[in-house]
């Protein structure tokens, strides 16, 4: 197995095998698959598509690729949100705090920004003194003491999908179903939240699929 024969294969519009997609992201994650090779499997999945097998592969690929938290010692249901994006995404800055501020558990691994899009981590990072970047100890520490942590995506979490979603951005590789859900959901099994809010976001100003989708939702209603 070899990294030139899976590009070719889903080129050529063909379903990865599990192992074939485990071997991608090992050998991405490890730098033994450089990211020429794997800007252009990319850009084939972002042309091709991914069938729901090939996606479930590729999230939990990602989701083993390094570290999984395990929360359970804090005796408590923890919970965790996601947006898929858009202009003037700002959600879990005022819901996560005001959950928290009920009693219920937050533990949300946050991410920067891609595409057009702003990360909730640059914007919690322009407010003096406020750091992203902590360690997982303290990560649970904070849940546990104040009972809510918002940070960046750490180098032990998930770490195949931080290399690929830098990789997206760059190579103009971010509206696409298959990598934005294996991207979302690897961070969330890898963070350790037992329940999850999904906010996805429609029509203006959000990513074409789901513009595309809502009105086609719309037509229907109408």
């Amino acid at each position: 197995m070899n990294i030139l024969e899976i590009i070719e294969k889903k080129r050529d519009k063909k379903e990865l095998s599990k192992e074939e997609i485990n071997f991608f992201i090992e050998g991405y994650t490890s730098d033994k698959i450089a990211d020429y090779q794997a800007a252009a499997l990319i850009m084939a999945i972002f042309l091709n598509g991914m069938t729901k097998e090939e996606i479930t592969n590729l999230t939990i690929a990602m989701a083993n690729s390094g570290e999984k938290l395990d929360l359970s010692a804090l005796h408590e249901i923890i919970v965790d949100k996601h947006s898929t994006g858009g202009v003037g995404d700002k959600v879990s800055l005022i819901l996560l705090p005001l959950v928290a501020s009920l009693g219920i558990p937050v533990a949300k691994m946050s991410g920067r920004g891609l595409g057009f899009t702003g990360g909730t981590v640059d914007k919690l990072e322009s407010i003096p003194g406020y750091v992203t970047g902590i360690d997982i100890h303290n990560f649970i520490k904070n849940v546990e003491n104040v009972g809510i942590s918002m940070i960046s995506q750490t180098l032990n979490l998930a770490p195949a999908d931080k290399k690929i979603y830098s990789l997206r951005d760059s190579i103009s590789c971010v509206e696409n179903i298959p990598l934005i859900a294996s991207s979302i959901m690897s961070k969330k099994i890898a963070s350790g939240a037992q329940k999850i809010v999904l906010d996805v976001t429609c029509r203006s100003r959000c990513f074409y699929e789901f513009k595309r989708a809502s009105r086609r939702i719309s037509k229907r209603n109408d």
